[in-house]
């Protein structure tokens, strides 16, 4: 490590180990985090098919808790199951700190817990973000829960900073190759880099970015994700009308064979270490995409 790199508290073996068990590859979904009973067999059926193409990591969409993932680790043998993300405002830390050791307990070196501060508009007592987050952490450490075993959706150049010192990495959400980039100078070269990449199989230009508009628009109304396109060179107008073209290319991945893997390279050869997937479709966001998901691994290979 060179004079210029953040000191960390997780130990740069467990760092690396962490990248070899989650690989290049993974999935991010919300229908995996299912607690519908009737679900149960489908979702434990995918998880252990995504395992069996070779992703590394399964990333639980949304407010997602050690809970959520108990099922998925129970249903597969190796794949590494994580939170993307659990919202600190509505999980205790010193609770969560405590189902991540069962979990650790059960299936060894498996789950990550992915923590995020979510947003002013959809939470409840919403006040100092990073105040609240470093809180959080401390209450982690004082619970015992490893820096290694817990990763954060950092945006910004302060709590990019704070990740890299207090946690294993980041795994940020919404972002481009650059962004990528920059991230990468921020955390140094030990901690894990793994950005939420969306992706579309649709070559058709005008189908694939309407798709793309109707997914983004909402998160347009959200400053965390503006301001972080602003500090990229984005302006106010590519917040207008669901995205511009230049904003929806850089932070969705469609087209053919070809454009998509060249894509998700990029963000590779920006700094990621991994990309968690999102297969976008027309269907319920909740869906579980099994044959996209299989026609995307082959393109990965």
């Amino acid at each position: 490590m060179n004079a210029t790199e953040p000191q960390h508290t997780a130990a740069p073996d467990a760092l690396a180990a962490l990248k070899e068990r989650v690989g290049r590859y993974g999935i991010w979904s919300i229908g995996l985090r299912s607690e519908e009973p009737g679900r149960r067999a489908e979702v434990n059926e995918s998880a252990a098919e995504l395992e069996e193409l070779g992703f590394g990591a399964l990333w639980l969409g949304s407010n997602t808790s050690a809970a959520n993932a108990a099922p998925l680790l129970a249903a597969t043998r190796s794949v590494t199951v994580a939170t993307s993300v659990q919202n600190i405002w509505q999980h205790d830390a010193t609770a969560s700190a405590a189902a991540s050791a069962e979990l650790e307990k059960s299936h060894p070196g498996r789950f990550l817990l992915g923590l995020g501060v979510g947003h002013a508009r959809l939470v409840d007592g919403y006040r100092r973000p990073y105040g609240a987050l470093v809180a959080y952490l401390d209450a982690l450490d004082a619970a015992g829960l490893p820096a290694e075993r817990r990763v954060v959706a950092a945006l910004g150049p302060r709590t990019l900073k704070l990740t890299a010192e207090r946690t294993a990495g980041t795994i940020p959400y919404l972002v481009t190759p650059e962004h990528t980039a920059s991230a990468r100078e921020i955390l140094g070269a030990a901690p894990l880099l793994a950005p939420e990449l969306k992706v579309i199989l649709d070559a058709d230009p005008a189908a694939a970015r309407a798709l793309a508009r109707e997914r983004l628009a909402p998160y347009l109304g959200l400053p965390n994700y503006t301001n972080n396109f602003l500090r990229h060179g984005f302006t106010e107008d590519d917040f207008t009308d669901g995205g511009s073209d230049r904003l929806v290319d850089a932070v969705f991945a469609w087209g053919d064979d070809t454009r998509l893997r060249s894509r998700i390279d990029a963000f590779l050869e920006a700094g990621a270490d991994h990309v968690a997937l999102q297969l976008i479709d027309p269907s319920p966001r909740d869906t579980l995409p099994r044959p996209a998901w299989h026609h995307l691994s082959t393109l990965l290979t």
